[in-house]
């Protein structure tokens, strides 16, 4: 029976030839009928795959004999299911490209790679540490939400603060408008589903006079494989393949509000207009209701 797994993976390292990784990652995951998303530039890679259990861990095995992706941070969820043609069902295909960012905050040329990963982001904070800050700090600490806001509907850091962004590059926009300078005085604590937006949104911060901030490391994903729903965090995960969403435990709390009808929901969907490519929070219930009604209702 085969058994479906998701990773989500990524590394900052300076690539000299990045379309030559991009040629070895396509023809290495067609090789082992994987499909996902991976994103290459000169300053890494990013990416997320699914496929049966075997096909992944070849996968991980190869990618791992590169010397710029030795140490990189792997994260395993469990997958949907494996179709008769021995594809995962979470993703619809393989698309593996080079851009000019692995994560598109419209500014590649402020980010800063070597060897070691980016230069001049926040200090780490594991899970443990992050406890042990807001034991010493208290109220003090601010979260900062480093996704849109969009995934932040279904599930945060308690408290946190969470911009009105609707793509990653939004966070630029509001950081040089001075949208949160009365944060520069705070610890700020980012955070984001697998830790690598904050790998840049944290160096964005500093370079524009954020005193003091920190960066969750491998971000919701290992700070849920830690304490689950017991500890800061509240509601579901949300995830950029078939599933939607994840929950850490059988007991998650439900935050999100359908935009159509206002019940509790951790359900998101595309807007059922073909020619509308916005997403909502929305039960299942109300998710055929046209895109306008969900508009209204989410602005009224």
């Amino acid at each position: 029976m085969p058994t479906p797994k998701i990773v989500l993976f990524y590394a900052f390292a300076p690539l000299a030839d990045p379309q030559a990784i991009r040629l070895w990652q396509r023809d290495l995951c067609e090789a082992l009928a994987l499909r996902g998303r991976i994103i290459i530039s000169e300053h890494g890679i990013n990416g997320t795959l699914g496929g049966d259990l075997p096909a992944v861990k070849r996968w991980v095995r190869r990618f791992r004999q590169h010397p710029a992706f030795a140490d990189a941070d792997i994260k395993w969820s469990e997958g949907t299911a494996i179709d008769a043609d021995g594809y995962s069902v979470d993703f619809p295909k393989l698309s593996v490209k080079v851009r000019d960012e692995i994560v598109s905050f419209g500014a590649p040329d402020e980010l800063r790679v070597d060897e070691h990963g980016v230069v001049g982001g926040g200090a780490r904070l594991d899970p443990d540490q992050l406890h042990r800050l807001i034991a010493e700090r208290g109220d003090e600490v601010v979260f900062f939400d480093g996704r849109n806001a969009l995934e932040a509907e279904i599930g945060r850091f308690r408290n946190a603060v969470v911009p009105d962004t609707d793509t990653t590059r939004d966070f630029v926009r509001l950081l040089d408008e001075g949208a949160y300078d009365d944060l520069k005085g705070r610890p700020v604590v980012t955070y984001c589903t697998g830790g690598i937006r904050c790998e840049v949104l944290s160096s964005l911060m500093l370079s524009r006079g954020f005193g003091e901030v920190y960066q969750l490391d491998g971000g919701i994903v290992r700070y849920g494989e830690k304490y689950g729903d017991d500890g800061l965090w509240e509601g579901s995960l949300y995830v950029f393949d078939g599933r939607g969403s994840v929950e850490f435990s059988d007991h998650a709390a439900v935050i999100g509000t359908c935009a159509g009808c206002g019940a509790a929901t951790s359900r998101t969907a595309n807007c059922p207009d073909a020619s509308c490519r916005r997403q909502f929070v929305v039960c299942a219930e109300c998710a055929a209701v046209p895109c306008e009604e969900h508009t209204s209702a989410a602005t009224a």
